[in-house]
């Protein structure tokens, strides 16, 4: 199983309404399973504020946390996503990586 599927059986524990794991590591200087970017709609959201949402996905993902890089999280409510229905694109990154090469 790749970290994309490990990640979205370990975000299942939230019940989602909606969940989607991209790999974006290709977007990035190092191109190996390091950059993903989560959208996840659930309940249990409603009433929280963007941080305790994030610290429930980081609970969920606690064992994962350490294995890649860079999570961009994008977390709502089934109404918040009704009315929002995607979340937005990813920039392209800037390099900054202490492994990019310097010029």
């Amino acid at each position: 199983m790749d970290m994309r599927e490990r990640i979205l059986q370990a975000l299942q524990s939230l019940h989602p309404a909606h969940v989607e794991v991209h790999d974006e590591s290709h977007m990035h200087s190092r191109g190996q399973q390091t950059h993903y970017k989560a959208v996840i709609v659930a309940g249990q959201f409603a009433g929280l504020g963007p941080v305790r949402r994030h610290q429930a996905v980081y609970a969920a993902l606690s064992e994962l946390m350490p294995q890649f890089h860079a999570l961009a999280l994008h977390t709502y409510t089934p109404d918040e996503w009704e009315h929002q229905g995607a979340a937005p694109a990813s920039p392209t990154c800037r390099g900054g990586s202490k492994h990019d090469q310097q010029h």
